[in-house]
């Protein structure tokens, strides 16, 4: 069997980043719910592998190594439905609608995704895989966006990812969905080592809501109104032994944002504002750092600090990949010149940072869309 395919295995359907296979349904449960949520998904990954196993031994390893369609864990293929093709930011992404009869129109559905890969390719220069297949599954009787998973290197295509959306998803809750831009980050970046899944979920847990925001699909209020209350839930507590050896909820989502925006800071500092994370991820993906690929972090890393011609994504996984590092996150407010007043979001262009994170909002060009239809 080959280690491919026994790290697809290995994955499960779990969220937290394992080697090819991220799974936002249980996303949705860290960022509201916290770790009752946690246990409760680990006990159904286990007993989904166990599913997954037996019917391995039954349809035999050739089938699932051949890639076929249908094969593995995206499912049997469902009678009929709708197929679409989206060129977007330079890829070719195969679109398929399967399932109930949606409320909505399916066009909706289509252009939620549309917009999902065009914020994609726009934070990173391009769509991070040549070609991708998106499939939607619709679940009969149910409402909202229920689930989202994403393997590398499946059925023949570069990414695959799976959407279980509710029949009777309304409008706004598809307006409101952060899950299909997050699920296309995860192409973005290699398969990395068991211990560093914190950088998997927490690189699209922090690149989500701004590459939404560069393009306006996100107001600049709800993308650091989600920092300001999700960034503290990264801090080590007690007993921390740095991110790769400390695989609590908190630690594997929000400290993995964490890490990217103190790199992201620390960047743009050491080379005046005129680079930031965003570049160091295009570094990587222009190197072929794309979720179909297996790299060591240290690799990633350096394709990612050669970008910006600095060590900043080397340094900080030094210092904090075994040891707990806390961040100063009331004064790093305060630089930036963000925070709260009550509900809402206050802003000051006075602060000494305020031109950062206005960059950090501002997209760096528009290359991705100008071949698109």
């Amino acid at each position: 069997m080959p280690l491919r395919i026994l790290k697809h295995l290995r994955g499960g359907t779990g969220q937290a980043g394992q080697t090819r296979m991220y799974d936002t349904g249980m996303r949705a449960g860290v960022r509201r719910l916290g770790k009752a949520a946690i246990k409760a998904h680990r006990a159904m990954r286990a007993a989904k592998l166990f599913l997954t196993l037996g019917g391995l031994l039954c349809l035999g390893m050739t089938r699932l190594c051949e890639g076929q369609r249908g094969d593995g864990p995206m499912g049997p293929e469902a009678a009929g439905g709708e197929n679409f093709t989206l060129d977007v930011g330079g890829a070719h992404l195969q679109l398929e609608v399967t399932g109930a009869t949606p409320d909505l129109p399916v066009s909706a559905l289509v252009e939620h995704f549309r917009e999902a890969a065009q914020a994609v390719s726009s934070y990173y220069g391009r769509f991070p895989v040549p070609t991708a297949r998106i499939r939607i599954m619709i679940a009969p009787d149910r409402a909202g966006i229920l689930q989202g998973t994403t393997w590398g290197d499946m059925g023949g295509f570069p990414a695959v990812t799976r959407f279980r959306i509710g029949q009777h998803t309304t409008a706004l809750q598809l307006k409101e969905d952060w899950m299909a831009t997050h699920e296309l980050v995860h192409m973005a970046l290699p398969s990395l080592g068991d211990d560093q899944h914190w950088l998997e979920e927490g690189l699209s847990t922090y690149v989500e809501p701004i590459a939404r925001a560069q393009l306006g699909q996100l107001t600049l209020e709800e993308t650091w109104d989600g920092m300001l209350d999700g960034m503290p839930k990264g801090e080590p507590g007690n007993g921390d032994q740095g991110l790769d050896r400390t695989h609590t909820w908190g630690r594997t989502y929000w400290g993995g944002a964490l890490f990217c925006m103190v790199a992201e800071v620390e960047i743009r500092k050491r080379t005046g504002n005129v680079h930031g994370l965003q570049d160091a991820l295009r570094g990587i993906v222009a190197a072929g750092g794309a979720i179909n690929h297996e790299w060591p972090i240290e690799k990633t890393l350096a394709a990612g600090d050669a970008a910006t011609g600095t060590t900043v994504l080397e340094d900080l996984y030094k210092s904090w990949s075994t040891a707990p590092v806390t961040v100063d996150l009331p004064s790093l407010w305060k630089q930036l010149g963000v925070s709260h007043s009550g509900s809402k979001v206050v802003f000051d262009d006075a602060a000494p940072l305020a031109g950062m994170r206005k960059s950090i909002t501002t997209p760096r060009n528009q290359a991705a869309h100008r071949n698109e239809k």
